[in-house]
């Protein structure tokens, strides 16, 4: 079938697949740079194990090594994927001259500027997070820990990554989304739950008492159930993280990571949950398999009905920002990059291509019965065609004509890396 074949198809149903095309060209998706190197960084021993309760699982060849080989690599990410791409960078990915360090309390705006000039070059945006964890003076705790000295380190990282947003939204002339999670918490039964999440609400104040224009600067407060090391308790629950972003509304928003609730929880009820309180909310969209496992985004049904929810809330005007965040280590990581981009843009698509006002009519009005056929009868439409044909638009490849690129890309250029 043809593009203008399926384009009818959806017109018959009042469905605007132009003007769907070109919502989307606009609605920008942060692409993490974390995937290209297994979560390193450049400012620790990238031979020791990650901590803070997170962990990457494979040992696939051509892990980038260095800040030109992971530019590298996302720029052929970026050659393969349609859309509006914004880089998402972690505090641990600072770029120092020869014989230049900085710790993360001391990191500055200038530790950034190789990747300001990367934007730049590419016209995109840019969201930051400060990284509280894979660092010595995690002891385990950080922002919520009971020793001063530690906590005040991870507070002084917090203002630095204040400081580094502004100058990222600054430069780069779109606001900066500023995510603060933490992998505090413990392994075994705590003998006081209230006291690290006391301090942890307290140095986050602190952190955001740092000026800042929240117009142009986004911190986010991020929840999860628990991590590798910490399966008993983590200071930062959901009810933690959503009733600091309710009581603090307008200095910050909340965050929700997909793969940070229990297995029988979903993200897209919660949209619209929050969405009619806050003006505000952010995503990390990612693919957990029992538990926050970070697979590569699919288009499966739970992504798919995270795109509905977002479009049908209105989402796509600014109250919503989308970011990806998985890491895989087990295959090709341009190939997991480029699917799990792809994959958003299809969900993002496949929600604009509803017909959303006659489906909340059918609900209105108790037509159960027409709404669930109408449901069923939307999931044959020619929705291929219409995403191969945004490709084209955007100048990128269709499905059937990107891999080929990367496996030429992993032959001639990382393979070199073993």
């Amino acid at each position: 079938m043809s593009y203008e074949e399926a384009r009818k198809r959806y017109a018959a149903l009042g469905i605007d697949t132009d003007a769907a095309m070109e919502t989307l060209k606009a609605v920008p998706v942060s692409l993490h740079c974390w995937q290209g190197d297994d979560v390193r960084g450049f400012d620790t021993d990238p031979s020791k194990p990650l901590t803070g309760g997170i962990q990457t699982t494979g040992n696939y060849p051509g892990r980038a090594r260095n800040a030109g080989e992971l530019m590298a690599d996302l720029d052929k990410v970026m050659s393969l994927i349609p859309g509006t791409p914004k880089m998402n960078l972690h505090a641990s990915y600072a770029i120092f001259e020869k014989g230049e360090w900085a710790d993360r309390d001391q990191l500055k705006p200038e530790h950034f500027s190789k990747w300001i000039e990367f934007c730049k070059d590419r016209g995109l945006g840019c969201d930051f997070n400060p990284t509280f964890f894979s660092h010595p003076k995690c002891d385990p705790l950080t922002l919520s820990s009971p020793n001063e000295e530690t906590r005040r380190f991870w507070i002084e990282h917090g203002k630095a990554s204040i400081r580094i947003s502004s100058a990222l939204a600054k430069e780069l002339g779109q606001p900066c989304v500023m995510n603060i999670w933490t992998g505090d918490g413990f392994k075994d039964i705590p003998a006081d739950r209230m006291g690290p999440r006391v301090r942890y609400r307290e140095s986050i104040d602190e952190i955001l008492s740092e000026p800042y224009d929240f117009s142009q600067v986004k911190p986010c407060v991020e929840s999860k159930v628990f991590g590798i090391g910490v399966e008993a308790y983590t200071v930062g629950s959901a009810e933690f993280a959503l009733s600091y972003a309710a009581m603090n509304m307008g200095k910050c928003i909340p965050l929700m990571d997909n793969g940070h609730y229990h297995p029988t929880e979903v993200v897209s009820d919660k949209i619209p949950a929050l969405l009619a309180f806050f003006p505000e909310i952010a995503l990390h969209v990612t693919r957990p398999i029992r538990w926050d496992s970070d697979h590569v985004v699919l288009f499966d049904d739970e992504t798919r009905e995270i795109a509905r929810e977002i479009v049908r809330c209105g989402g796509l005007n600014g109250r919503v920002h989308i970011a990806l965040d998985y890491f895989d280590a087990s295959i090709n990581r341009i190939a997991a990059w480029t699917t799990g981009f792809r994959n958003t843009q299809k969900a993002l698509l496949y929600a604009l291509l509803q017909p959303n006002d006659e489906l909340k009519a059918l609900q209105d009005k108790g037509q159960f019965t027409r709404l669930m056929v109408l449901q069923e009868e939307l999931k044959t439409l020619p929705f291929g065609e219409i995403f191969d044909e945004y490709c084209r638009r955007c100048g990128k490849p269709a499905d059937g004509e990107w891999l080929p690129q990367v496996e030429e890309y992993e032959k001639n250029v990382l393979e070199a890396r073993k």
